[in-house]
Protein backbone atom coordinates (compact mmCIF):
# COMPACT_ATOMS: atom_id res chain seq x y z
CA UNK A 1 0.00 0.00 0.00
CA UNK A 2 1.73 3.05 -0.80
CA UNK A 3 2.05 6.26 1.29
CA UNK A 4 -1.10 7.76 1.85
CA UNK A 5 -0.25 11.15 2.19
CA UNK A 6 2.41 11.32 -0.69
CA UNK A 7 -0.26 9.56 -2.62
CA UNK A 8 -2.33 12.68 -2.24
CA UNK A 9 0.11 14.84 -2.63
CA UNK A 10 0.62 13.33 -6.48
CA UNK A 11 -2.90 13.11 -6.68
CA UNK A 12 -2.87 17.18 -6.15
CA UNK A 13 -0.61 17.61 -9.12
CA UNK A 14 -2.36 14.92 -11.43
CA UNK A 15 -3.66 17.78 -14.12
CA UNK A 16 -6.34 14.33 -15.28
CA UNK A 17 -7.90 14.25 -12.35
CA UNK A 18 -11.79 15.58 -12.55
CA UNK A 19 -12.76 18.84 -10.64
CA UNK A 20 -14.96 16.28 -8.38
CA UNK A 21 -11.94 14.25 -7.44
CA UNK A 22 -9.97 17.73 -6.59
CA UNK A 23 -12.61 18.83 -4.23
CA UNK A 24 -12.22 15.73 -2.17
CA UNK A 25 -8.74 16.16 -1.95
CA UNK A 26 -9.73 19.70 -1.17
CA UNK A 27 -11.85 18.52 1.82
CA UNK A 28 -8.30 16.95 3.49
CA UNK A 29 -6.74 18.87 5.76
CA UNK A 30 -3.65 17.19 4.94
CA UNK A 31 -3.75 18.80 1.88
CA UNK A 32 -2.41 22.13 1.33
CA UNK A 33 -4.03 25.13 -0.69
CA UNK A 34 -0.43 25.06 -2.36
CA UNK A 35 -0.55 21.02 -2.52
CA UNK A 36 -3.71 21.45 -4.73
CA UNK A 37 -2.56 24.61 -6.79
CA UNK A 38 1.27 23.77 -7.74
CA UNK A 39 0.38 21.53 -10.68
CA UNK A 40 2.16 22.41 -14.06
CA UNK A 41 -0.90 22.30 -16.33
CA UNK A 42 -4.39 22.44 -15.91
CA UNK A 43 -7.89 22.29 -17.58
CA UNK A 44 -10.09 24.66 -17.61
CA UNK A 45 -12.97 22.13 -16.07
CA UNK A 46 -9.99 21.24 -13.37
CA UNK A 47 -9.32 25.41 -12.87
CA UNK A 48 -12.96 26.47 -12.60
CA UNK A 49 -13.90 23.79 -10.32
CA UNK A 50 -11.37 25.45 -7.36
CA UNK A 51 -12.18 28.63 -8.52
CA UNK A 52 -15.37 28.22 -7.39
CA UNK A 53 -14.83 27.02 -3.94
CA UNK A 54 -15.80 28.33 -1.05
CA UNK A 55 -11.96 28.35 1.23
CA UNK A 56 -10.51 31.80 -0.19
CA UNK A 57 -7.28 30.36 0.76
CA UNK A 58 -7.56 27.48 -1.90
CA UNK A 59 -8.64 30.52 -4.72
CA UNK A 60 -5.64 32.83 -3.17
CA UNK A 61 -3.34 30.11 -3.95
CA UNK A 62 -5.06 29.15 -7.39
CA UNK A 63 -4.68 32.89 -8.52
CA UNK A 64 -0.53 32.03 -8.04
CA UNK A 65 -0.50 28.78 -10.11
CA UNK A 66 2.55 28.51 -11.39
CA UNK A 67 1.48 26.38 -14.34
CA UNK A 68 -2.41 27.85 -14.95
CA UNK A 69 -2.42 30.51 -18.12
CA UNK A 70 -3.00 34.35 -17.70
CA UNK A 71 -6.30 33.74 -19.20
CA UNK A 72 -7.48 30.81 -16.67
CA UNK A 73 -6.19 33.38 -13.91
CA UNK A 74 -7.47 36.28 -15.19
CA UNK A 75 -11.32 34.14 -14.40
CA UNK A 76 -11.08 35.58 -10.79
CA UNK A 77 -10.90 39.00 -11.35
CA UNK A 78 -14.29 39.09 -10.14
CA UNK A 79 -12.96 37.48 -7.02
CA UNK A 80 -15.30 39.10 -3.86
CA UNK A 81 -11.68 38.42 -1.84
CA UNK A 82 -9.23 41.20 -1.50
CA UNK A 83 -6.94 38.78 -0.89
CA UNK A 84 -7.93 36.93 -3.78
CA UNK A 85 -7.58 40.10 -5.88
CA UNK A 86 -4.10 40.66 -4.47
CA UNK A 87 -2.45 37.27 -5.23
CA UNK A 88 -3.60 37.59 -8.81
CA UNK A 89 -2.50 40.98 -9.60
CA UNK A 90 1.47 39.48 -8.27
CA UNK A 91 0.98 36.62 -9.94
CA UNK A 92 3.08 33.21 -9.40
CA UNK A 93 6.68 33.26 -7.34
CA UNK A 94 7.83 31.08 -10.27
CA UNK A 95 10.32 33.17 -13.42
CA UNK A 96 8.37 32.48 -16.54
CA UNK A 97 4.44 32.54 -15.82
CA UNK A 98 2.07 33.66 -18.60
CA UNK A 99 1.25 36.97 -17.81
CA UNK A 100 -2.39 38.54 -17.23
CA UNK A 101 -4.09 39.97 -20.19
CA UNK A 102 -4.32 43.77 -20.12
CA UNK A 103 -7.71 43.94 -19.67
CA UNK A 104 -7.50 42.71 -15.99
CA UNK A 105 -5.81 45.71 -15.00
CA UNK A 106 -7.90 48.21 -16.87
CA UNK A 107 -11.11 46.10 -14.95
CA UNK A 108 -9.56 46.66 -11.74
CA UNK A 109 -9.01 50.41 -12.30
CA UNK A 110 -12.69 50.28 -11.87
CA UNK A 111 -13.05 48.37 -8.74
CA UNK A 112 -15.51 49.66 -6.12
CA UNK A 113 -13.15 49.25 -3.55
CA UNK A 114 -10.14 51.86 -3.35
CA UNK A 115 -7.71 49.39 -1.33
CA UNK A 116 -8.25 46.85 -5.06
CA UNK A 117 -7.07 50.28 -6.31
CA UNK A 118 -4.69 51.19 -4.63
CA UNK A 119 -3.08 47.80 -5.48
CA UNK A 120 -2.45 49.04 -8.55
CA UNK A 121 -0.30 51.95 -8.08
CA UNK A 122 2.53 49.50 -6.30
CA UNK A 123 2.46 45.77 -7.74
CA UNK A 124 4.12 45.70 -10.59
CA UNK A 125 2.85 44.77 -14.05
CA UNK A 126 0.23 47.49 -14.06
CA UNK A 127 0.23 49.14 -17.61
CA UNK A 128 1.27 53.22 -18.23
CA UNK A 129 -2.75 53.54 -19.62
CA UNK A 130 -4.02 51.92 -16.42
CA UNK A 131 -1.14 54.29 -14.26
CA UNK A 132 -2.66 57.26 -16.09
CA UNK A 133 -6.27 56.52 -15.38
CA UNK A 134 -6.26 55.72 -11.82
CA UNK A 135 -4.38 59.11 -11.72
CA UNK A 136 -7.33 60.99 -12.17
CA UNK A 137 -9.33 58.74 -9.46
CA UNK A 138 -11.62 60.48 -6.65
CA UNK A 139 -9.52 58.86 -4.24
CA UNK A 140 -7.00 61.36 -3.32
CA UNK A 141 -4.63 58.82 -2.37
CA UNK A 142 -5.11 56.74 -5.34
CA UNK A 143 -4.40 59.59 -7.78
CA UNK A 144 -1.57 60.89 -6.05
CA UNK A 145 0.39 57.84 -5.69
CA UNK A 146 -0.42 57.27 -9.59
CA UNK A 147 0.65 60.37 -10.50
CA UNK A 148 3.93 59.74 -8.38
CA UNK A 149 4.51 56.87 -10.99
CA UNK A 150 3.92 58.78 -13.81
CA UNK A 151 5.92 61.82 -13.21
CA UNK A 152 9.02 59.23 -12.08
CA UNK A 153 12.56 60.64 -12.85
CA UNK A 154 15.18 58.43 -14.72
CA UNK A 155 17.75 57.21 -12.41
CA UNK A 156 19.14 59.28 -10.14
CA UNK A 157 21.83 57.94 -7.73
CA UNK A 158 21.30 58.46 -4.03
CA UNK A 159 24.33 59.95 -2.05
CA UNK A 160 24.58 60.60 1.61
CA UNK A 161 26.56 63.52 0.73
CA UNK A 162 30.42 63.99 0.26
CA UNK A 163 31.10 64.94 4.63
CA UNK A 164 29.41 61.68 5.58
CA UNK A 165 31.15 60.01 2.99
CA UNK A 166 34.28 61.42 3.97
CA UNK A 167 33.44 60.26 7.58
CA UNK A 168 32.41 56.49 6.66
CA UNK A 169 35.70 56.10 4.56
CA UNK A 170 38.40 57.57 7.21
CA UNK A 171 36.32 55.68 10.27
CA UNK A 172 36.32 51.83 11.22
CA UNK A 173 33.73 50.25 10.27
CA UNK A 174 34.51 47.77 7.59
CA UNK A 175 30.34 48.36 6.04
CA UNK A 176 30.62 52.05 6.61
CA UNK A 177 33.73 52.20 4.22
CA UNK A 178 31.87 49.58 1.89
CA UNK A 179 29.22 51.95 1.72
CA UNK A 180 31.18 55.30 0.94
CA UNK A 181 33.27 53.62 -1.20
CA UNK A 182 29.75 52.92 -3.69
CA UNK A 183 28.76 56.50 -3.07
CA UNK A 184 29.09 59.17 -6.16
CA UNK A 185 29.93 62.13 -3.67
CA UNK A 186 32.87 60.57 -1.93
CA UNK A 187 35.99 62.81 -3.46
CA UNK A 188 38.55 61.39 -5.43
CA UNK A 189 41.25 61.23 -3.46
CA UNK A 190 39.35 59.10 -0.87
CA UNK A 191 38.43 56.87 -4.27
CA UNK A 192 42.17 56.42 -4.51
CA UNK A 193 42.39 55.69 -0.64
CA UNK A 194 39.38 53.04 -0.35
CA UNK A 195 40.86 51.31 -4.00
CA UNK A 196 44.41 50.05 -1.08
CA UNK A 197 41.43 48.96 1.54
CA UNK A 198 43.13 46.08 3.45
CA UNK A 199 38.84 45.02 3.04
CA UNK A 200 38.30 42.60 -0.17
CA UNK A 201 34.47 44.60 0.30
CA UNK A 202 35.20 48.06 0.04
CA UNK A 203 38.21 47.13 -2.69
CA UNK A 204 35.32 45.62 -4.44
CA UNK A 205 32.99 48.61 -4.37
CA UNK A 206 35.29 51.25 -5.17
CA UNK A 207 35.99 48.60 -8.25
CA UNK A 208 32.40 49.08 -9.34
CA UNK A 209 32.39 52.86 -9.33
CA UNK A 210 30.72 54.15 -12.96
CA UNK A 211 33.33 57.12 -13.20
CA UNK A 212 36.49 54.87 -13.65
CA UNK A 213 37.96 53.60 -16.53
CA UNK A 214 39.10 49.47 -17.31
CA UNK A 215 42.83 50.57 -16.65
CA UNK A 216 41.78 51.99 -13.34
CA UNK A 217 39.52 49.05 -12.54
CA UNK A 218 42.25 46.46 -13.59
CA UNK A 219 44.76 48.25 -11.06
CA UNK A 220 42.46 47.51 -8.01
CA UNK A 221 42.92 43.99 -6.25
CA UNK A 222 39.01 43.35 -6.00
CA UNK A 223 37.70 39.50 -5.46
CA UNK A 224 36.81 38.83 -8.81
CA UNK A 225 35.08 35.60 -8.01
CA UNK A 226 33.10 37.04 -5.03
CA UNK A 227 29.45 37.12 -5.44
CA UNK A 228 28.34 40.83 -6.16
CA UNK A 229 25.70 43.06 -6.61
CA UNK A 230 23.15 44.29 -9.36
CA UNK A 231 24.00 47.79 -10.09
CA UNK A 232 21.90 50.66 -10.29
CA UNK A 233 24.12 52.31 -12.64
CA UNK A 234 24.81 50.10 -15.00
CA UNK A 235 20.94 48.78 -15.29
CA UNK A 236 20.01 52.38 -15.99
CA UNK A 237 22.87 52.24 -18.30
CA UNK A 238 22.56 54.26 -22.19
CA UNK A 239 23.25 52.00 -24.98
CA UNK A 240 26.96 53.01 -25.13
CA UNK A 241 27.63 52.72 -21.23
CA UNK A 242 25.81 49.33 -21.63
CA UNK A 243 28.70 48.29 -24.58
CA UNK A 244 30.82 49.13 -22.16
CA UNK A 245 30.05 47.36 -19.34
CA UNK A 246 28.98 44.08 -21.15
CA UNK A 247 32.50 43.95 -22.67
CA UNK A 248 34.20 45.11 -19.50
CA UNK A 249 36.78 42.95 -17.87
CA UNK A 250 35.23 43.28 -14.48
CA UNK A 251 32.90 40.83 -13.76
CA UNK A 252 30.50 42.70 -11.87
CA UNK A 253 29.46 45.07 -14.62
CA UNK A 254 28.85 42.21 -16.99
CA UNK A 255 26.57 40.09 -14.48
CA UNK A 256 24.78 43.88 -13.72
CA UNK A 257 24.65 44.62 -18.11
CA UNK A 258 23.02 40.69 -18.79
CA UNK A 259 20.08 42.45 -16.41
CA UNK A 260 19.66 45.31 -18.70
CA UNK A 261 15.90 45.36 -19.70
CA UNK A 262 17.02 46.58 -23.30
CA UNK A 263 19.77 44.40 -23.34
CA UNK A 264 20.52 44.45 -27.50
CA UNK A 265 20.40 41.25 -29.36
CA UNK A 266 24.55 40.74 -30.25
CA UNK A 267 24.96 41.74 -26.72
CA UNK A 268 22.80 38.47 -25.52
CA UNK A 269 25.24 36.78 -28.01
CA UNK A 270 28.21 38.60 -26.33
CA UNK A 271 27.30 37.92 -22.84
CA UNK A 272 25.94 34.28 -23.58
CA UNK A 273 29.62 33.00 -24.13
CA UNK A 274 31.13 35.01 -20.67
CA UNK A 275 33.26 32.56 -18.93
CA UNK A 276 31.99 33.75 -15.68
CA UNK A 277 29.02 31.46 -14.76
CA UNK A 278 27.07 33.63 -12.71
CA UNK A 279 26.78 36.11 -15.86
CA UNK A 280 25.75 33.23 -18.28
CA UNK A 281 23.37 32.23 -15.50
CA UNK A 282 21.83 35.93 -14.44
CA UNK A 283 21.49 36.34 -18.75
CA UNK A 284 19.24 33.27 -17.84
CA UNK A 285 17.12 34.57 -15.29
CA UNK A 286 16.24 37.36 -17.19
CA UNK A 287 15.86 36.95 -20.99
CA UNK A 288 13.96 34.85 -23.09
CA UNK A 289 15.87 35.22 -26.05
CA UNK A 290 19.09 33.22 -24.85
CA UNK A 291 20.17 29.77 -26.77
CA UNK A 292 18.56 27.03 -25.50
CA UNK A 293 21.60 25.17 -24.73
CA UNK A 294 22.93 27.73 -22.45
CA UNK A 295 20.09 27.41 -20.78
CA UNK A 296 20.67 23.35 -20.86
CA UNK A 297 24.06 24.01 -19.63
CA UNK A 298 22.91 26.64 -16.74
CA UNK A 299 20.87 23.82 -15.30
CA UNK A 300 23.25 21.13 -15.66
CA UNK A 301 26.34 23.16 -14.82
CA UNK A 302 25.47 26.23 -12.51
CA UNK A 303 22.07 25.53 -10.26
CA UNK A 304 23.07 22.67 -7.76
CA UNK A 305 19.64 22.74 -6.10
CA UNK A 306 16.46 24.78 -5.87
CA UNK A 307 16.51 27.23 -4.92
CA UNK A 308 19.89 28.58 -5.94
CA UNK A 309 21.54 29.25 -3.01
CA UNK A 310 23.68 32.14 -4.44
CA UNK A 311 22.00 35.60 -5.12
CA UNK A 312 24.23 36.22 -7.50
CA UNK A 313 22.33 34.14 -9.66
CA UNK A 314 19.50 36.11 -8.74
CA UNK A 315 17.27 33.15 -6.42
CA UNK A 316 17.65 30.70 -10.28
CA UNK A 317 16.09 27.48 -9.35
CA UNK A 318 15.97 24.34 -11.60
CA UNK A 319 12.45 25.09 -11.49
CA UNK A 320 13.18 28.44 -13.28
CA UNK A 321 15.27 27.37 -16.09
CA UNK A 322 13.03 24.18 -17.46
CA UNK A 323 10.39 26.62 -17.19
CA UNK A 324 12.67 29.07 -19.68
CA UNK A 325 11.02 29.57 -22.85
CA UNK A 326 14.10 28.99 -24.39
CA UNK A 327 14.74 25.24 -22.47
CA UNK A 328 15.55 22.72 -25.25
CA UNK A 329 12.24 20.21 -26.04
CA UNK A 330 13.71 17.90 -28.33
CA UNK A 331 16.86 15.74 -28.39
CA UNK A 332 17.11 15.59 -24.87
CA UNK A 333 17.50 11.74 -25.27
CA UNK A 334 20.56 12.14 -25.79
CA UNK A 335 21.66 12.58 -22.17
CA UNK A 336 20.61 9.20 -21.45
CA UNK A 337 23.84 8.04 -21.05
CA UNK A 338 25.28 10.80 -18.77
CA UNK A 339 26.62 10.14 -15.38
CA UNK A 340 24.46 13.11 -14.40
CA UNK A 341 21.08 11.98 -12.90
CA UNK A 342 20.27 15.43 -13.39
CA UNK A 343 20.31 15.45 -16.91
CA UNK A 344 19.20 11.82 -17.10
CA UNK A 345 15.83 12.73 -15.96
CA UNK A 346 15.46 15.02 -18.64
CA UNK A 347 14.75 12.43 -21.26
CA UNK A 348 11.31 12.66 -19.94
CA UNK A 349 11.26 16.22 -21.24
CA UNK A 350 11.77 15.08 -24.98
CA UNK A 351 8.45 13.93 -26.68
CA UNK A 352 10.61 11.92 -29.01
CA UNK A 353 11.55 9.38 -26.29
CA UNK A 354 10.29 5.74 -26.91
CA UNK A 355 8.10 4.42 -23.93
CA UNK A 356 10.71 2.19 -24.67
CA UNK A 357 13.63 4.69 -23.12
CA UNK A 358 10.87 5.65 -20.31
CA UNK A 359 10.50 2.15 -19.05
CA UNK A 360 14.52 1.78 -18.74
CA UNK A 361 14.26 5.38 -16.66
CA UNK A 362 11.98 3.66 -14.69
CA UNK A 363 14.67 1.12 -13.22
CA UNK A 364 18.00 3.92 -13.16
CA UNK A 365 19.29 3.22 -9.47
CA UNK A 366 19.03 7.36 -8.86
CA UNK A 367 15.73 7.47 -6.86
CA UNK A 368 15.28 11.41 -8.95
CA UNK A 369 15.33 9.87 -12.58
CA UNK A 370 12.84 6.79 -11.54
CA UNK A 371 10.26 9.39 -10.08
CA UNK A 372 11.16 11.74 -13.32
CA UNK A 373 10.01 8.38 -14.87
CA UNK A 374 6.96 7.92 -12.78
CA UNK A 375 5.26 10.86 -14.02
CA UNK A 376 5.64 10.27 -17.41
CA UNK A 377 2.26 9.30 -19.00
CA UNK A 378 4.00 6.87 -21.46
CA UNK A 379 5.76 4.75 -19.20
CA UNK A 380 4.03 1.02 -19.61
CA UNK A 381 0.44 0.13 -16.79
CA UNK A 382 2.12 -2.37 -14.83
CA UNK A 383 5.22 -0.24 -14.10
CA UNK A 384 3.41 2.41 -13.14
CA UNK A 385 1.34 0.40 -10.68
CA UNK A 386 4.77 -0.66 -8.91
CA UNK A 387 6.36 2.64 -8.86
CA UNK A 388 2.80 4.01 -6.69
CA UNK A 389 3.51 1.24 -4.75
CA UNK A 390 7.72 2.36 -4.31
CA UNK A 391 8.09 4.97 -1.38
CA UNK A 392 10.87 7.06 -3.34
CA UNK A 393 8.42 7.31 -6.36
CA UNK A 394 4.66 7.61 -5.01
CA UNK A 395 3.85 11.25 -5.37
CA UNK A 396 5.28 10.99 -8.85
CA UNK A 397 3.37 7.81 -10.08
CA UNK A 398 0.44 9.53 -8.21
CA UNK A 399 0.75 12.51 -10.13
CA UNK A 400 1.02 10.62 -13.54
CA UNK A 401 -2.03 11.46 -15.99
CA UNK A 402 -1.85 7.74 -16.81
CA UNK A 403 -2.68 6.74 -13.81
CA UNK A 404 -6.43 5.29 -14.30
CA UNK A 405 -9.35 6.72 -12.19
CA UNK A 406 -10.43 3.84 -10.22
CA UNK A 407 -6.70 3.74 -8.97
CA UNK A 408 -6.79 7.35 -8.22
CA UNK A 409 -10.32 6.98 -6.21
CA UNK A 410 -9.13 4.54 -4.26
CA UNK A 411 -6.42 5.93 -3.07
CA UNK A 412 -8.81 9.30 -1.47
CA UNK A 413 -10.08 8.84 2.11
CA UNK A 414 -13.62 7.63 2.11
Amino acid sequence: MPNPLAALRGLARNPALPGAVLLRLAADDRITPWDLTCRHTWTDEAFDTLAAHPGPEVREALAQSPGATGAQRARLVGDLSIRVLQALLEGPPARWSDPLPGWVHRRLAHHPEPLVRDLLTYLPGTPREVVALLARDPHPGIADAARALLDRKPYEPTSIGAGQAVAFASGGSEWNRERAAADPALPADWVTTLAADPSPRVRLAVSQRPELTEDQRAAIDYPAGQETPLLDWVLAAGPDELRRCARSAHPGLRRSAACHPELPADLVGVLAADPDPAVRALLCAYRADVPGDLVLDTYLTVVSGSPCADSGFAGLSGDDLVRHPAFPRTGLARLMSSPDERARALVTRDPAAPPALIGQLSHDASATVRAAAAEDPRLPPERLLELLEDSPTTTAAAANPALPLPVAERLLPR
